[in-house]
This record gives structure tokens, sequence and C-alpha cells, in this order.
């Protein structure tokens, strides 16, 4: 979905592809759908801490999984977006399907529609998740 007045892709397709980002590995075709969804400089903010450019994101997932084995990312509901930012609403399941935590994304969009921030907040941690762990 592009905006043909602005060459832009839309808010909700850049959403679409940031999860799809979540939940490719290293094999897929990561590093080319990192550049059309972040910027260079994407900043991501979460209680684990503070994360820069796409492929700390990509090392961010990769640590994940060989840490709590495969996942999936899945928007819990709809996305909702207004004046250059979104709230997307996630759950990660582990590979059997089990949830393993809920959370809402804070997405900011540059003007050619790349995500620039994520303020990422877990809205249920996982089991036994100690937030000062990472201060």
């Amino acid at each position: 979905m592009t905006d043909s007045m602005t060459g832009t892709t839309t808010p909700l397709a850049q959403l679409e592809r940031y999860t799809r980002f979540w939940n490719t590995g290293p094999d897929g075709d990561r590093d080319r759908l990192a550049a059309t969804v972040f910027t260079d400089e994407v900043e991501y903010r979460a209680l684990v801490g503070l994360l820069r450019g796409a492929a700390a994101l990509a090392d961010f997932r990769d640590q994940f999984v060989s840490h709590a084995g495969p996942a999936t990312v899945r928007r819990r509901e709809e996305p909702e977006v207004h004046h250059g930012r979104a709230r997307l609403r996630w759950e990660i399941l582990t590979g059997d399907g089990t949830s393993f935590a809920t959370g809402t994304d804070v997405i900011e969009f540059a003007e050619d529609g790349r995500i620039s921030a994520i303020a990422a907040f877990l809205d249920r941690a996982p089991e036994g998740f100690d937030p000062t762990a990472h201060d």
C-alpha cells in the first residue's frame, strides 16, 4: 500500500512489515525487509534497553529466539494510527502456541513512511521477568 500522491508506504502496510520483521530469522529476507521498514537510525526503547539501528533489532530478536526457542509475534488487535504515530498491541507466542508475553509498541513514522522510533511497553511480562535487571 503506497500513497500515490507522496510515494510513501501507508502506516498500516508498514506495521504489517514491522510484524513480519520480528518473525523473520537471519535466513530470510530480513535485511531487505528492514531497509523498507526502518530508518537508518531507528531507535527501539524497552525495559531491556535502548537499541539503535535495524541490525541491533535483528540481533535482539535472534538472542531472544536462541534463549526462548521459536517464537512468533502477532497483533492482538487492529493498530491505531494518527499524526505520524501508531499504537500496536502484540503478543509473543512460543513454538507450542503458549502466550509468552503481551505488550504495546508506540511507533513513530518518518516523513518517508518508515519507522523511526519504537517505545515498547510490556502489558503482561513473561513469568519470572525482572524489570530491574535491565537498568
